[in-house]
């Protein structure tokens, strides 16, 4: 009968392969105790086909439909000479511009109100930017007309106000919203304020933010229809066109490209959500 060895190891396994057998070794037995993939994003093929494929059909029937249409002279002169593709152009523009100046006022903002010597401005300027967006936005853009006079100004400082709070209450709440003992352990490391605001507390507040944004940018979308009002441009001439002169087909036209770029719009900014995330806020991460 053999001894035991002194290093524990049963005697006739002088490589210690049984101590790291079976139940001997639970990193092995347990998948849990392995490294783990890195998660993957929830970009599923549903997400990226199914609304696509819904806006082209969309689309496509519209054109059909027109095919067949019997179109009068009004009709064809309302849209010929590009006029469509320089209505959808101007949507666009009008979009995009107030939602990069809804981003420039009200990200900056938000942080400032989160800090602790603007804490006490935060529901006035919440109050303040509710007022945008509770008041009627045909009213609103009417009063701009009469302060900044008829173009593009008057309808992009409408939108912009109307816009603005989403990603200001957004930002605030999302700010708001982060654990304090985590704010105190990046401190306790030695991180400066700015670098916690950067490295901690913004990414952390992303998913939040990002939901603002992307409310701001379908409500841009519709309110650029009312920049015609205010000699603006946009779809919005289409439309106002057809009821003025009662034609359905430009009606019918203006109305469906409105949807489908407020659809695509709120796509693009679904995406954006997903692959804007940070890792580590990622479900299963």
């Amino acid at each position: 009968m053999s001894a035991p060895r002194l290093d524990g190891r049963p005697a006739g396994d002088p490589g210690g392969r049984r101590a790291y057998d079976g139940a001997d070794a639970p990193e092995a037995a347990d998948p849990a105790l392995r490294t783990s993939a890195p998660p993957r994003r929830r970009l599923t093929w549903r997400k990226l086909t199914v609304l696509p494929a819904f806006l082209v059909a969309l689309l496509l029937a519209t054109w059909l439909w027109f095919e067949q249409a019997d179109l009068d002279t009004v009709t064809e002169n309302a849209l010929s000479g590009g006029q469509v593709t320089e209505a959808l152009w101007q949507h666009v523009q009008l979009t995009v511009i107030s939602t990069f100046f809804v981003l420039v006022i009200a990200l900056p903002l938000g942080v400032l109100l989160t800090r602790r010597r603007f804490r006490g401005a935060a529901p006035f300027a919440l109050a303040l930017a509710n007022i945008g967006q509770a008041t009627p936005a045909i009213g609103l853009l009417a009063l701009l007309v009469i302060w900044l006079g008829i173009g593009r100004r008057a309808a992009l400082a409408g939108m912009v106000a109307y816009a603005v709070l989403p990603v200001l209450s957004n930002t605030v709440a999302g700010l708001k919203a982060n654990d304090p003992t985590l704010l105190e352990a990046a401190r306790g490391i030695g991180m400066s304020p700015a670098g916690v605001l950067s490295r901690v507390e913004l990414p952390l507040a992303v998913p939040l933010v990002l939901a603002g944004v992307r409310t701001a940018l379908v409500l841009n979308v519709g309110t650029a229809t009312l920049a015609a009002f205010g000699g603006g441009g946009g779809l919005g001439v289409l439309i106002t066109a057809g009821i003025t002169n009662q034609r359905m087909p430009v009606l019918v036209l203006g109305s469906v490209l409105t949807v489908a770029l407020a659809l695509l719009v709120d796509w693009l900014a679904s995406l954006a959500e997903v692959l804007l995330r940070p890792r580590g806020l990622e479900a299963g991460a």
